[in-house]
């Protein structure tokens, strides 16, 4: 599940809590609304701390000048943006 599920589930949980006022027969709306906030809560933790690791972007650029000696005067550029790595 992504972020936005969860913050739905989130608010779904809360409008069914807070804000309605009806009775069903053998179902408590403000509790569903307590699991659903609850569950929305649970999956947005795992996506933070799982999922959001795992993304990165890697940036790779080449700069070449001519000149007699290509060696000499290429510079090849790798930026790694994952949390907890450092820039080189």
């Amino acid at each position: 599940m992504g972020i936005g599920i969860n913050i739905f589930l989130i608010a779904v949980g809360a409008i069914l809590t807070f804000a309605v006022d009806t009775t069903v027969a053998g179902l408590d709306i403000n509790v569903v609304g307590i699991i659903l906030m609850a569950a929305g809560a649970v999956g947005l933790l795992l996506t933070l701390l799982v999922f959001a690791p795992r993304r990165r972007r890697t940036v790779t650029e080449t700069h070449a000048s001519r000149s007699v000696d290509p060696a000499a005067s290429s510079r090849t550029v790798t930026t790694d943006d994952a949390p907890g790595t450092p820039n080189l």
